[in-house]
């Protein structure tokens, strides 16, 4: 798919362009390194996270696919750097929504933003191929594409704007294109409540053949967000 595709693409202003770190990925989905070797990896939406560029340089194979990839990567990262003053901004008013001890305060926090936003945004210079643009709940993947996908503060965060049947037919495309596993962090909405339609969304993958569990992980920064879930998807 083309990036240009005005059919597909989001006015830049409604996107957020922020992202995580590499170690917090390994963090937020209990990973290593050493697990992922040898597997074919799908970042799912991927943002500005550093996964792809850090871990393709540790010799992973990741993909990385985002509605925001439709745009340039100057515009993005202009983006980028607007969306971290803005969330800075946020956080000093927000402090008590979250715990202080991954990150150790605001000052630390933006330079871990800062710093994925770097390695995403020149990576994407110089392995455009591993930057997919697509827009959920489509993906221009094949059938079991990849073995692992990982998702990240995407479905059930977002409770409020994108309903149930998004969901379902999110998922049921994020297990169309993946043979072994995803995981999605976190299971909470915006305001840190379990997702309040998890229990009747296992109960409809466990239907589909998938083996389903909720995990808790070494990662805890918007309070309540410190579990993933976890869909082996049967196929391998």
């Amino acid at each position: 798919m083309s990036r240009t595709d005005s059919n597909k693409k989001l006015d830049l202003n409604r996107i957020i362009f922020i992202g995580r770190t590499f170690q917090e990925y390994l963090n937020m989905f209990s990973l290593s390194i050493d697990e992922l070797k040898g597997k074919r990896i799908l970042d799912c939406p991927a943002g500005a996270c550093s996964f792809t560029a850090v871990g393709n340089k540790s010799g992973l194979e990741i993909t990385a696919c985002d509605i925001a990839y439709y745009h340039s990567v100057e515009s993005l990262k202009n983006k980028g750097l607007q969306d971290i003053e803005h969330a800075m901004e946020h956080m000093e008013k927000a402090k008590g929504n979250y715990k202080w001890d991954y990150f150790s305060d605001i000052a630390s926090l933006r330079k871990d933003r800062l710093s994925a936003l770097h390695d995403c945004t020149k990576d994407m210079k110089i392995a455009n191929e591993k930057y997919i643009a697509a827009n959920l709940p489509s993906l221009p993947f094949e059938d079991a594409e990849f073995d692992i996908l990982l998702s990240a503060h995407f479905l059930f965060m977002y409770a409020d704007r994108l309903d149930y049947q998004f969901h379902i037919e999110t998922l049921k495309e994020l297990l169309r294109v993946t043979k072994e596993e995803i995981r999605i962090f976190p299971i909470v909405d915006l305001t840190g409540k379990r997702y309040n339609h998890l229990d009747k969304t296992i109960q409809y993958l466990i239907e589909k053949g998938c083996i389903v569990e909720e995990v808790k992980v070494p990662y805890e920064f918007q309070t309540n967000a410190n579990s993933m879930l976890r869909i082996k998807s049967g196929k391998s």
